[in-house]
């Protein structure tokens, strides 16, 4: 059984603010609202998987606040792992749980956005197929604008174009990506406007990530390449977090 998001995967239990349980419960309550999910046989709906509770920062360490994203424009931290990025961003309205499923054919339910005006989501940055993901140096996947019947922004990876809408749980638009962009599940305090990350929600890339770019994680990070996120995460403009955003055609 899943740990309840104030849970730790090991350790003393943590106290949790009431506003962050209540966030908490009111999310999940959303995204129950549809009913009980249909399954193929032996399968189990993904649930929402426990990582450590991290508090966004900015790069003085102070904390990231809700009021300082701008709708539509891209912000990468790293979480669960250090080196694994996230996409953070505001959407011009409020974003709603949907139904989706993964590769294997698991359903679930995305959870609803966060903040003020439940707009804030976050999303892993690792495609689900070629798994381009931003580095300090380039980044082929970003946000960007959408086209036609798009929304306003989506995410657009250069190496397959592959296109996810982040209004719809980060669902596959167009493209060969096998199933959405895994949630990054967040809270946020109304009291404080701080945003903490807690765990993941959808299909995860992380082992095949690892896997792949073993060589380069370890020259780039050594040993520490598969450590955990620890307490805090910096949060940064996707301009600033990659030397070169470089452009595609859609």
């Amino acid at each position: 059984m899943e740990p309840l998001p104030w849970q730790p995967i090991g350790g003393a239990p943590q106290q949790p603010d009431r506003r962050d349980v209540l966030h908490w419960a009111a999310c999940l309550s959303a995204a129950c609202l549809s009913g009980p999910l249909t399954l193929a046989h032996g399968q189990s709906p993904l649930a929402v998987r426990r990582y450590s509770r991290t508090l966004l920062v900015d790069k003085l360490g102070q904390p990231f606040k809700s009021g300082q994203l701008t709708a539509g424009e891209p912000h990468v931290f790293n979480y669960p792992y250090e080196t694994t990025p996230v996409f953070l961003m505001a959407l011009p309205r409020a974003a709603r749980p949907v139904e989706l499923s993964n590769d294997k054919q698991q359903r679930y339910q995305s959870l609803s956005g966060i903040g003020p005006q439940q707009s804030i989501v976050a999303y892993s940055a690792i495609c689900a197929h070629k798994l381009m993901y931003p580095t300090p140096q380039i980044s082929f996947i970003n946000i960007r604008k959408g086209q036609a019947d798009e929304p306003a922004h989506v995410v657009h990876c250069c190496g397959d174009n592959s296109r996810y809408d982040p209004t719809q749980g980060g669902k596959v638009i167009s493209g060969p990506a096998p199933q959405p962009l895994a949630m990054i599940v967040l809270e946020w305090s109304s009291a404080s406007d701080e945003l903490h990350a807690v765990g993941t929600l959808g299909g995860e890339m992380f082992q095949a990530f690892f896997e792949k770019y073993e060589f380069r994680l370890s020259l780039d990070h050594g040993a520490k390449a598969k450590n955990r996120s620890s307490q805090t995460s910096v949060v940064q403009t996707a301009s600033n977090y990659s030397h070169q955003l470089q452009t595609c055609k859609a």
